[in-house]
């Protein structure tokens, strides 16, 4: 980015917190967010800069698979989605495409949602999910006790336990090890 022209990187930032207050002091026209991130989830992450500064455009570049992450991403408001393992004039011009105001959206990514037109909204199980049931999934799937997931997303054990209820109605499933079998399968986890 650094080597355009007409490009520069203003900030960088190692969490939401910083995120959003590097966007309180900066003029930023374009947020490049990582999903992955410590703390509060890209996806909540997203939802929480929709609502402070609608104006931004934000393009989620993340190393997570397209197939899983980006749907959700879009849905929640991002201007496009872009895998790291991308070449960097791909990132580019996806940059210059969000920047003119269109979305932007891989080849391979575009293929998945045309598909997923043709077959019917509800490609996976998963994606019957609320964004925060999916994360939820996902730390289950990844052995968090619900004890655990209550304190990472400071919330009760009680929500965390309405979240699972809820997971599991909606998927189908029986019990914790359905969900983390599932999560395999799907390759849900970061670590896969």
């Amino acid at each position: 980015i650094e080597d355009e022209a007409d490009m520069i990187v203003e900030c960088e930032a190692s969490s939401s917190d910083d995120t959003i207050e590097n966007l309180r002091l900066s003029k930023i026209d374009i947020v490049l967010l990582d999903i992955s991130m410590p703390g509060k989830s890209g996806l909540d992450l997203l939802q929480d800069l929709k609502n402070e500064f609608p104006e931004i455009r934000i393009l989620v570049l993340s190393a997570l698979a397209e197939e899983i992450y980006a749907k959700r991403a879009l849905k929640s408001g991002a201007h496009g989605f872009i895998n790291k393992e991308s070449a960097p004039e791909e990132l580019i011009k996806a940059i210059r495409k969000v920047f003119s105001g269109k979305k932007y959206v891989s080849p391979q990514l575009a293929e998945i949602l045309v598909d997923d037109l043709s077959a019917g909204s509800e490609r996976f199980l998963h994606d019957k999910l609320s964004d925060r049931e999916f994360e939820v999934l996902r730390m289950i799937g990844s052995g968090k006790s619900v004890g655990d997931i209550a304190k990472h997303l400071n919330l009760s054990i009680t929500t965390i336990s309405t979240y699972r209820t809820r997971i599991l109605e909606k998927m189908g499933l029986k019990n914790n090890s359905e969900i983390i079998r599932y999560c395999v399968n799907e390759k849900l986890l970061n670590d896969q």
